[in-house]
């Protein structure tokens, strides 16, 4: 067995004691990568609640998985977004670990962006993360302590075409992300940002074709496509007690595509 199909097998995974029990946030949970962080985090313990608007799937992947509950929200809309984290902070009783996953990467021209464009783009890319961190931000206080766990874009870092508003709301939240991490650390509140290269997973399958997908690898230092249980085990060790001096900084997963 290669190591990648040890890794898809749910073998040779690391387990972090200090994950167990905790309660997990989770935006964009219920596909791709974010599919991949609840089953994750899941499997350590944790007490997992993950938003998203696929309702087929969400629920599919709730029911599959023990300890884990599946809320519809649409995170554009703040006061919708503000009354489902009231409830999940009520059905968990609290939040330890919130991971700001959600986001969508639709192309765009630059001449066919407009002003209600551009508003639903940062809404869908960068408002909502703010304003998650912000509700989750008390309980972690009282609590003493929690993690913050942003999504980034290696997009930006390339300068890849046709995605100029998605590229402004990523670089933006690794600004963020060194705003949050100075505010919140002495609260003992660590926030970080995952930074994925391209992750093999249906959505991105709508953008590349096997031969764009074969470019990508030859640009990257390692030969295999990165998967999204890959994302997870970084996610994993960020939100762990292990990475307890870790704050401030983005992380790549990118398999040294450059």
């Amino acid at each position: 067995m290669t190591q990648m199909a040890a890794i898809e097998a749910g073998q040779a995974r690391a387990i972090y004691p200090s994950l167990a029990g905790k309660r997990v946030l989770i935006t964009g949970g219920a596909s791709g990568i974010g599919a991949a962080l609840v089953e994750s985090f899941a499997q350590q313990g944790a007490h997992v609640a993950f938003l998203d608007v696929n309702d087929d799937a969400g629920e599919a992947l709730a029911k599959r998985l023990a300890q884990v509950h599946y809320h519809h929200c649409d995170l554009r809309d703040l006061d919708a977004l503000k009354a489902c984290l009231d409830t999940v902070m009520e059905e968990l009783g609290g939040v330890d670990i919130l991971l700001n996953n959600a986001a969508n990467d639709d192309r765009h021209a630059v001449g066919d962006v407009t002003p209600a464009y551009w508003e639903d783009r940062m809404a869908t890319n960068l408002r909502h993360l703010f304003f998650a961190a912000q509700a989750v931000i008390p309980a972690m206080q009282a609590n003493g302590g929690g993690a913050i766990i942003n999504f980034g874009s290696i997009s930006w870092h390339l300068g890849l075409g046709d995605l100029v508003l998605y590229q402004t709301a990523k670089a933006a939240i690794e600004g963020m992300t060194r705003g949050l991490a100075r505010d919140l650390g002495r609260d003992n509140i660590r926030v970080t940002t995952i930074v994925p290269g391209n992750v093999q997973t249906p959505r991105q399958e709508l953008w590349y074709t096997p031969e764009g997908e074969a470019e990508i690898v030859a640009a990257q230092c390692l030969s295999e496509r990165i998967q999204p249980v890959d994302v997870a085990a970084l996610a994993l060790f960020l939100a762990s007690d292990d990475a307890r001096m870790c704050t401030g900084h983005e992380y790549f997963i990118d398999a040294g595509w450059r």
